[in-house]
């Protein structure tokens, strides 16, 4: 099969992207930089959504006159309504990858719990409020994390629950996957030619690592410097998921390496959790009421 291959997939195996837009969230650092880079690298027209503007704009002045900037703050939802209406004409594919990892207890705009709200619900609004206008695929970050994730769907957004940071996480990233996974599922109901994918970069150094403002800040940069792969090598799962041309919808792109930590781009397995069809809808059902957007299919 495609993903078969004897040599490591690499940004040069990215087929031509000349013509097609690609929006990318949180671009101007990490993943995501890397993600913008290679696909204007490949031709593409990539649209940098992204919170600091004036970060976002050195970024597109590097990568030249095919990259552009929207401001993009997942936190707020009139922030997201309104970078969704000044993204213009067709959008091939939304690439989710913006977030937040085990930051101290915070509550949005909206009042949603801060990595929740970044990680998952700011990117369902986002691609609900484009969903008419994507025309190839959406693809949603995850995480190995996902695995330890619950969603509490009593108390989607810890006001009842002592607050824990990586919980949380968790919780959020699993949500994330699942929420790829149902969109997945409505898309084929639907008879769309659209897909719905999902990625992981492993352990990858980026900006990422370093905010929980606690202790662990420490053991986390030691483990990075030791074991992480570079911010590129972790943008390839996301790049294999976006871009490979007979991908199939739902799959789960990640390393291949040990514990899917490091290595070559190959789908992968995700938790029996992030399969459960009941919670998936009922995830999608609680995301639709709390940011008020809808989807078409």
């Amino acid at each position: 099969m495609f993903w078969s291959t004897p040599a490591p997939w690499t940004t040069g195996e990215i087929p031509p992207q000349h013509g097609r837009t690609i929006v990318v969230t949180g671009a101007n650092s990490g993943l995501g930089l890397e993600t913008a880079r290679a696909l204007v690298r490949a031709g593409a027209r990539v649209v940098l959504a992204v919170r600091d503007t004036d970060r976002g704009d050195a970024v597109a002045g590097e990568l030249g006159g095919a990259a552009s900037v929207r401001r993009l703050d997942l936190a707020d939802l009139t922030s997201v309504r309104e970078c969704a209406a000044g993204i213009e004409g067709p959008v091939d594919v939304l690439v989710n990858n913006a977030g937040l990892m085990a930051v101290p207890q915070g509550r949005t705009v909206d009042g949603f719990e801060m990595q929740l709200g970044v990680n998952f619900l700011g990117h369902f609004a986002l691609t609900g409020l484009l969903a008419d206008r994507i025309t190839d695929r959406v693809v949603t970050l995850s995480s190995q994390m996902h695995r330890l994730g619950r969603i509490d769907l009593d108390d989607l957004n810890v006001e009842r629950r002592r607050y824990e940071r990586w919980t949380a996480y968790c919780q959020s990233k699993l949500a994330c996957l699942m929420f790829a996974y149902e969109l997945e599922h409505r898309f084929v109901a639907a008879g769309s030619r659209l897909r719905s994918t999902a990625a992981h970069p492993g352990f990858a150094a980026t900006n990422l690592q370093g905010r929980t403002e606690s202790f662990q800040d420490a053991l986390v940069g030691l483990a990075t410097r030791i074991v992480a792969q570079s911010a590129a090598a972790g943008a390839l799962p996301a790049l294999f998921a976006a871009t490979v041309p007979d991908l199939p919808g739902g799959a789960y792109i990640g390393p291949d390496g040990i514990g899917e930590g490091r290595g070559n781009p190959r789908p992968v397995g995700s938790s029996a959790a992030s399969h459960d069809r009941r919670v998936q809808r009922a995830l999608w059902e609680r995301a639709e009421e709390l940011t008020k957007v809808g989807f078409p299919v």
